[in-house]
């Protein structure tokens, strides 16, 4: 029922308590005698006065419903419609009763006829209905106004409550929790508007962080990227510095080399930072073919030193650029503090076992372990630049992808080992 209607109902139930109050109130008691009624009575008690002292007499008049007491010419009572009534002249006067005296025909004095003045009777009937019609009005009113307190409680406060919360849920940045609402109540016409300003809210807010982390992760890849590229500029001046019998050349070859660790340097800081607002590097996984690992195995050999044995045929599940930028990381760290020429090896079992194995002197027993937590360097790192983050990446890389990087140091040197998972 709408809160409009209620209103009415409630009005109307107003109007006809005070509407009956008036009309019980017009209707007061009329306490004037019935003269036709009083004469009937005074004529049949003259005409049988002497038969009013037999006790089986009845008296004249019961029918007009009027009670009486009839005393002699002592003032005594003779008889009386009914008892508990006047008994006595003077118990007539103290009550207001209507005293008649009674002649006979002969003008000879009778007695007197004493009406009962039965007003307060009329009074307190009159009243008792007067409380009665205001209980019942109130009664029906209080009923009418708990009842619209109720539909208010239901249809108005609680709806606002409910708006309340999901404005604090909306401030505090919790889009998940919608907006269910009767949309029958005050604010039904607003629910749909709320939640669907939720929803958008909620949209934009995934859009824009799909956007900070697209953006954050393509500065992290091509921080990361750029250091292969600017690894290979500083080992060639540094070639080309040793060869070099010209001392100008040295000198700008030398400023080369400085440069490329300063820009290494900056993109170091810039991956670090990056890194660490990032919460994960997004990972795609794809069916390809085992012969791309070998593109991508000469693209990350800048220095073109890697033996690349030949790659067993089979289709393994990986994301190509990723698995690019793991292959890239291992090897320019193996040029890196190793040194030396690099082997490749396949083997094909349960996985695709690829081995990149350098002649270095290896890393200590107990630092393998830690070398994919973030931000470790070996005890061989100390004299080069870094952040400890690479191999971090490249463990997460080939975790997503579904295999695995191990390593370890074997007879030749140092090797590490991905495993690439079959499909």
């Amino acid at each position: 029922m709408k809160i409009k209607s209620f209103s009415l109902i409630l009005a109307v139930i107003l109007l006809l308590g005070i509407s009956g109050a008036v009309i019980i109130a017009v209707q007061a008691p009329d306490n004037q005698l019935d003269t036709v009624a009083v004469n009937d009575i005074v004529y049949n008690l003259k005409e049988n006065w002497k038969s009013l002292k037999a006790p089986d007499y009845p008296l004249p008049g019961i029918s007009y419903g009027i009670d009486y007491t009839v005393l002699d010419t002592e003032g005594k009572l003779l008889r009386a419609t009914k008892p508990g009534i006047t008994a006595d002249e003077n118990s007539a006067v103290r009550h207001r009763d209507t005293i008649l005296s009674i002649y006979g025909t002969d003008d000879s004095y009778l007695g007197k006829l004493v009406i009962y003045n039965d007003s307060n009777k009329h009074w307190q009937n009159f009243r008792n209905r007067l409380l009665t019609d205001f209980l019942l009005m109130c009664f029906l009113f209080i009923s009418a106004l708990s009842v619209f307190l109720l539909i208010i409680q239901k249809k108005i406060l609680r709806p606002f409550e409910i708006l309340n919360r999901f404005a604090k849920n909306i401030a505090a940045g919790n889009l998940d929790i919608p907006l269910s609402m009767d949309k029958e109540n005050a604010f039904g016409a607003f629910t749909e508007s709320f939640d669907l300003m939720r929803t958008e809210l909620a949209t934009a807010k995934e859009n824009e962080y799909r956007a900070n982390t697209s953006k954050k992760e393509l500065v992290a890849s091509l921080s990361h990227d750029i250091k292969t590229p600017v690894a290979s500029i500083k080992a060639i001046a540094e070639l080309m510095s040793v060869t070099a019998t010209d001392n100008k050349m040295k000198k700008q070859l030398e400023t080369i080399n400085a440069k490329a660790d300063q820009i290494n340097l900056l993109i170091s800081n810039m991956f670090h930072a990056t890194l660490e607002e990032l919460n994960e590097l997004k990972v795609t996984n794809s069916t390809i073919s085992s012969h791309q690992i070998s593109d991508m195995l000469h693209h990350a050999d800048y220095q073109k030193t890697a033996d690349i044995d030949p790659i067993p045929a089979c289709l393994i599940l990986a994301d190509p650029l990723r698995l690019s930028q793991v292959l890239d990381n291992i090897i320019s760290n193996s040029y890196k503090y190793a040194g030396t020429r690099l082997h490749v090896t396949f083997h094909l079992d349960a996985a695709l076992s690829v081995d990149i194995t350098d002649y270095g002197p290896g890393v200590l027993l107990e630092e393998i372990p830690l070398l994919t937590q973030k931000y470790f360097r070996g005890t061989n790192s100390r004299t080069e630049q870094g952040t400890g983050i690479g191999l971090y990446i490249s463990a997460y890389f080939m975790d997503k992808m579904g295999g695995s990087l191990e390593f370890f140091n074997s007879k030749e040197g140092f090797t590490a080992r991905l495993l690439l998972k079959l499909v």
